[in-house]
């Protein structure tokens, strides 16, 4: 009796972690829905949902071998059930006592205020959970368009992912656009057809849109029992059986497995063994391996392949991005989320599975990439990383490759959404946060120290040294991620001149935790300005800066970003002479401005042969700072100039002249050019697509018709018509409200930006002139 009872107490002194964030009346709750005592810890070790009293090691529990870890994330389209997939897994899992509903609002991964008054998700979140003996860090996403930077830096990190479709609607305008970032990281998935208890509800058509749409090949790993009402559980295709879900259960965990008999339904067995032939020949041309098991052994009779011999085959597949996995339930109605987590353990990649080539020059040392920044008000910044190897531990000093900084982790914790539970260690192929970072920012390199870095960079053959400066550290960042240029703007005023510097700093802290949030100064008004990636977005930045930081801001009006560009070339010369003191500053310059003939962001810069090669690498900073500060204001709305060439043709600078001087001079004789040629304005044009009934398509299509827009086809979904176009971003905002309008709030709509076009002369004519009081004309 003593023995075990010593064991059973080091045990619990063992697992004594911190959930000191649980507040009391968060656990008296708990204690409250539940009918028997619930121990006051998370247990891991637990079966799903299943309390017990046999407590793992701490060691086992935080770390895992790597072959047992999942890093994967959720992805899909705006409302095609992302929050209310992860909600059941968790559940399943064992992570939560109760089911939440993004509906009322108590969801664990939309946990922002925000979020749960919009049903949306804004930031992404990661839980961590376990599932049958398999450690799974699951990072939830958002769908709409105005947070797809939240998604691409969640991505960078992953090794697999579970992609989210609405079974009624198969392939929407978003789940493209994050299919793209998926592909850009090459990152193997499995797609899940959700809703399929929703009316309209077609297992086919969203098949086909996936090998459509996506161009991808879809493997066929389940079939639905029944569709829309009659939607009641799925059939395993490699096993051959029924999963078929309590009617009478309230939350999902009883359903119950059976072998498919022809006694049962034939004809649905039928069914199952077409689709497991065709899955075994389509596996068979994609996996040599396989192909060459099935010919020789049995060619004969497929029936006869064994599902274990399939599904290891199926994940070579997966791992080679060479197909899609699919799945099919119904998230809300708590059916088919249990196989979904078997797949994701069975058919997604490992952190060691995945080729990460420069793990081999750090031989075990620690490198890690911060993909998210958080502030706590608490804790100050925590910091998400992704341990690629090497491991971390609380108090241990580490070096920023990005910022050429070395700083100290204070706490190690695991994240569970808003809450999260301190960790003495943590290994490879995990997802840390980390508090005390105080200057590492989304997209940094961490290493275990300035000479460890180093010692990588001779490793991989990089130790070059360039402009007599050593590039070594330089050259072993990884890939951080693109930010795209926002499309909107507005202007943001404290409610007085004493609150400024507090706005300051809540920007400064929310521009860290979110890159794709630009501020800047208007050099001519001195207002703050904020930059954002759509109406939504600086409605979430205003509203956030009111609840956490107390601050009642003021916005201006909502402007759109236009580009500015010229449409000949142009030359031009300036000539400053300035005696300061007993110096004299002496510069002259020619130069020409040009259309590009590729659109190019940002100026290209071009030395004719004629120029000293001395001179220009001598002022080469200077020369290129004026030119890209000069195209930061164009001559007709002071937007920013692109699609441009600057040649220098001429340069003559007196020694002692200081880069100030070439500086002003150049940027001067850059705005003469502009003002010499001939200006166009560049707007945002956005890619649109509307999900509308038949009955209002032509009052969308007459008011598209008004805005300026593009059709460029029409699409028929199902019952509905699908609107694809074009639309100038000036035209779009306030959209949603009208088109809930013309259409009885039946219709939908996805915005994405898409490229900069020239505005017509009569559309330049009239902006200029609204906008006449604001710039000067030329």
């Amino acid at each position: 009796m003593f023995p075990s009872w010593r064991i059973f107490a080091v045990n619990q002194k063992v697992f004594s972690v911190h959930v000191n964030t649980m507040c009391y009346c968060k656990i008296k709750a708990i204690l409250k829905r539940s009918k028997t005592w619930v121990p006051l810890r998370r247990n891991y070790s637990s079966s799903p949902g299943v309390v017990r009293n046999d407590v793992k090691s701490l060691h086992s529990i935080i770390s895992p071998p790597v072959a047992k870890i999942r890093n994967i994330g959720i992805m899909a389209h705006i409302d095609a059930g992302k929050t209310t997939t992860t909600e059941r897994i968790l559940y399943y899992s064992g992570y939560t006592r109760s089911l939440g509903d993004v509906d009322d609002g108590d969801t664990v991964t939309d946990f922002m205020a925000q979020e749960r008054e919009r049903g949306i998700t804004i930031q992404s979140a990661s839980v961590t959970f376990d599932w049958k003996g398999y450690r799974v860090n699951l990072i939830d996403t958002p769908g709409h368009v105005d947070f797809t930077l939240e998604v691409e830096r969640c991505l960078r990190v992953l090794d697999g992912a579970v992609a989210v479709f609405d079974a009624s609607a198969g392939v929407e305008a978003q789940t493209l656009t994050v299919w793209k970032q998926a592909d850009k990281h090459k990152i193997p998935r499995i797609c899940f057809l959700n809703k399929m208890d929703k009316a309209g509800a077609s297992f086919n058509y969203a098949v086909e849109s996936i090998r459509e749409k996506l161009k991808a090949k879809p493997l066929i790993l389940q079939l639905p029992i029944g569709e829309a009402r009659t939607f009641k559980g799925v059939v395993d295709v490699v096993n051959k059986e029924t999963l078929v879900w309590n009617s009478d259960s309230d939350d999902g965990k009883d359903f119950e497995r059976k072998p498919l008999l022809e006694t049962s339904d034939p004809g649905l067995l039928k069914e199952t063994v077409e689709a497991r032939n065709a899955l075994i020949e389509q596996v068979a041309d994609l996996d040599d391996e396989f192909a060459d098991l099935v010919l020789r052994e049995f060619s004969e009779n497929f029936d006869l392949v064994p599902a274990e011999k399939l599904q290891t085959a199926i994940h070579r597949v997966t791992l080679a991005r060479a197909a899609v996995p699919v799945l099919c339930g119904s998230s809300l109605k708590n059916k088919g989320v249990q196989p979904l987590l078997d797949a994701v353990t069975m058919y997604l990649p490992s952190p060691e599975e995945r080729d990460y080539g420069f793990l081999q020059w750090y031989q075990g040392d620690l490198c890690a990439l911060a993909f998210k920044v958080l502030h706590d008000k608490q804790r100050g910044p925590l910091v998400f990383l992704r341990v690629y190897s090497g491991t971390l531990t609380p108090q241990l000093a580490v070096h920023n490759i990005n910022r050429n900084c070395t700083e100290r982790m204070s706490r190690l914790l695991l994240p569970f959404a808003d809450q999260h539970v301190e960790i003495p260690s943590l290994t490879a192929g995990n997802i840390a946060l980390t508090v005390g970072l105080k200057q590492t920012a989304t997209g940094d390199t961490i290493v275990s120290s300035k000479s460890s870095a180093l010692a990588a960079a001779r490793r991989a053959g990089r130790g070059e040294k360039k402009h007599g400066q050593n590039r070594e550290a330089e050259s072993l960042l990884l890939a951080g991620v693109e930010i795209p240029e926002p499309v909107f703007f507005c202007t943001i005023e404290p409610p007085s001149v004493a609150k400024q510097p507090d706005l300051d700093y809540a920007l400064e802290r929310l521009q860290r935790e979110d890159p794709s949030l630009k501020v800047r100064l208007d050099p001519d008004s001195g207002q703050t300005v904020l930059c954002g990636m759509g109406e939504l977005h600086i409605e979430i930045i205003h509203d956030r800066i009111k609840r956490e930081y107390g601050l009642e801001t003021y916005l201006g009006p909502l402007q759109v970003a236009y580009r500015e560009t010229i449409l000949n070339s142009v030359r031009a010369t300036d000539t400053l002479d300035r005696t300061l003191g007993d110096k004299q500053h002496f510069v002259r310059v020619e130069l020409e401005a040009r259309p590009a003939d590729m659109p190019c962001g940002t100026a290209v810069i071009e030395y004719a042969d004629c120029v000293s090669e001395d001179l220009v690498q001598a002022s080469q900073e200077a020369i290129e700072n004026a030119i890209h500060s000069a195209c930061l204001q164009g001559p007709l709305l002071g937007s920013p100039v692109q699609d441009v060439v600057i040649t220098l043709h001429s340069l003559m600078i007196h020694p002692g002249t200081s880069t100030t001087m070439v500086n002003a001079c150049i940027s001067r004789c850059i705005q003469k050019a502009l003002k010499k040629a001939d200006k166009q304005v560049l707007e945002p044009l956005m890619s649109l697509e509307i999900t509308v009934t038949r009955d209002h398509l032509s009052p969308v299509l007459a008011d598209l018709a008004q805005r300026r827009g593009n059709i460029q086809e029409i699409q028929t979904r199902q019952d509905n018509k699908v609107v694809i176009g074009f639309v100038p971003l000036a035209e779009i905002m306030g959209y949603s409200t009208v088109l809930r309008t013309l259409t009885s709030g039946s219709a939908t709509f996805a915005l994405e930006f898409s490229t900069y076009q020239a505005m017509s002369p009569q559309d330049q004519s009239t902006l200029l002139s609204q906008r006449s009081g604001l710039a000067q004309v030329l």
